[in-house]
């Protein structure tokens, strides 16, 4: 892959869906395509100014070699200009596509932990909510419960109530009926005179 300083500032990260920001795995297989570049940039590099040692060690030699055979005049050599400034550009080139790429990188870094704290103040808010409906919903049974039980004690009271009434009433039924019995249970030579007063007293 032949990369350019165009094709980098010209590249566009696909946007994720469920969240915001760069596709990781997209920006680092570009990452990875940057820095293999420019390995090779620097590598070439690194070639060309070895080249350009050799060619300037190579015009020494040779112009020794004609100043010795011929003292005249030689007009100078010069170094050739093209490839110094081939590899100038080679050096400004990989020197900022590196920029580049630590940019983007610290970039994609900076928005990965802007989005994590988001994330994680976002699962702050959502526990606290949670729990405050928690407590909410159960204060609120609370509350139920505690009504209720108010309702089944007063229904409890009232039982009692009745049932020591109601013993009252059947005690006092019973005993009306043990005095009535004793008051009818007399000997039976009475005259009946003696029975219509009683039976008139247990009347009253």
């Amino acid at each position: 892959m032949a990369l350019t300083p165009e094709d980098v500032v010209n590249k566009q990260f696909q946007q994720t869906k469920f969240r915001e920001g760069y596709d990781q795995d997209e920006v680092d297989d570009f990452l990875d395509e940057v820095v293999v570049e420019l390995r090779r940039l620097l590598q070439e590099n690194t070639e060309l100014k070895a080249r350009l040692e050799g060619s300037d060690s190579g015009d020494t030699r040779q112009g020794e070699t004609v100043t010795e055979a011929a003292p005249a005049p030689a007009p100078v050599a010069s170094a050739p200009v093209e490839p110094a400034t081939s590899a100038q550009d080679d050096s400004e080139s990989s020197s900022s596509l590196l920029q580049l790429a630590r940019r983007l990188h610290d970039e994609h870094v900076r928005e990965g932990a802007e989005k994590r704290d988001s994330l994680v103040a976002e699962g702050h808010a959502t526990a606290a909510r949670v729990v405050a409906e928690a407590e909410a919903k159960q204060r609120a049974q609370m509350n139920i419960l505690n009504e209720e039980r108010s309702t089944l004690e007063k229904k409890i009271d009232e039982l009692r109530i009745f049932e020591r009434e109601y013993r009252q009433k059947l005690r006092g039924y019973i005993e009306s009926q043990l005095k009535e019995l004793d008051a009818n249970g007399g000997p039976g030579t009475q005259g009946a005179g003696s029975g219509y007063a009683t039976s008139e007293k247990s009347k009253v």
